[in-house]
């Protein structure tokens, strides 16, 4: 028996509550199953995001339950009247192609390496790598479907609006004014060029060269 109670005694010894010293000040005089909790207050920026959260939801529930506030469905059709009037403004500047606009912004712009980037993002999927053709006609050769002649007014149009009945998008609606003139510029350039696997040619003979 006295052995049992000398284990017992060595027992709670060895689970005796260890507190470091400077700690002693912070021990909560009480435990919850056996153990302690140590007094360790929030940081004060917290305690104060806290409170000001608390605050502005004072003023949330006022101006959106009590003076009438935009609801959602209120707010989200007042983004959509802003949201069309940007695309509106964005569509009639698209819309428009003033030559000279293109040529300035052509002298301004590395024109053929945007335009082969743009190209190679957009429409290597269906004209294939340097506009040899694929499921689009080939862009390099003299033959045209869609047009009557290799300028940047002739293809504009096209590239703004699409070809939905050959399944091609309407850019317009996708890239910028910008990204379209560079797609323009890198076509243009490619005039009699030879690329690798090239398709027969499509469409009627518009050019010379």
């Amino acid at each position: 028996m006295s052995d049992k109670n000398d284990k017992n005694d060595k027992n709670d010894k060895n689970e005796k509550l260890h507190v470091l010293e400077d700690e002693k000040a912070l021990l909560i005089d009480h435990s919850y199953d056996g153990i302690h909790e140590l007094n360790h207050p929030l940081p004060s920026w917290w305690m104060w995001t806290w409170s000001a959260t608390i605050l502005y939801s004072i003023f949330y529930f006022i101006f959106y339950h009590m003076v009438g506030g935009p609801n959602l469905t209120q707010e989200f059709e007042k983004d959509m009247i802003r949201l069309n009037e940007i695309k509106a403004i964005a569509a009639a500047d698209v819309s428009n192609f003033d030559i000279e606009h293109y040529n300035t912004w052509k002298k301004t712009n590395d024109s053929l390496k945007i335009g082969k980037e743009v190209y190679e993002e957009n429409c290597i999927s269906c004209h294939a790598e340097a506009g040899g053709g694929d499921i689009g006609p080939n862009l390099t050769d003299a033959y045209w479907i869609n047009v009557k002649e290799r300028t940047a007014t002739a293809l504009f149009p096209v590239i703004r609006d699409g070809v939905e009945d050959n399944g091609m998008p309407a850019w317009g609606e996708i890239i910028s004014k910008e990204e379209m003139y560079a797609a323009m510029a890198y076509i243009v350039s490619l005039k009699g060029t030879t690329p690798p696997e090239a398709k027969e040619a499509q469409g009627e003979k518009v050019e010379e060269f």
